[in-house]
């Protein structure tokens, strides 16, 4: 298989995976959780309940983004802090995310995998943006 059709199939399927995880994530934090619930456990942590309005809007923004293929790379880098705080906020309860509460292994696999999708751009079947010419980074 051509190397760059296979990093383009790669980063399509990363893309796709990442967008439906987030787009679970911020419809769980409004439907089943709700927003004034996801603030209020927001606050449990020591953090102000409007983030977890932000949060959610850019999960729900970013899971759309990168389903898509609009605006890869900056959608994984603008997704990046918040999937670090939730490392933060996860650390106390170890490595193991099947630790009470969860612990930090699984945000911390979500945040390197939103940095090799910055790496690798948005691959094949993405709306967004034009591919490169050969040789040429995007």
């Amino acid at each position: 298989m051509n190397p760059n059709r296979s990093a383009d199939l790669a980063a399509l399927i990363l893309r796709v995976a990442l967008g439906v995880l987030y787009l679970a994530h911020s419809l769980q934090k409004i439907f089943v959780f709700t927003l004034p619930g996801t603030a209020q456990f927001f606050v449990s942590f020591g953090l102000p309940g409007w983030l977890a309005y932000v949060t959610t809007f850019v999960e729900l923004i970013g899971g759309i983004a990168l389903l898509l293929g609009v605006q890869v790379r900056w959608a994984a880098l603008v997704l990046l802090p918040f999937m670090l705080g939730a490392v933060s906020a996860h650390w106390h309860n170890g490595w193991g995310f099947g630790s009470p509460h969860g612990g930090w292994e699984y945000p911390a696999f979500w945040a390197v995998t939103l940095v090799v999708q910055s790496l690798l751009g948005s691959g094949a079947f993405a709306l967004g943006g034009v591919k490169a010419p050969r040789g040429v980074v995007a």
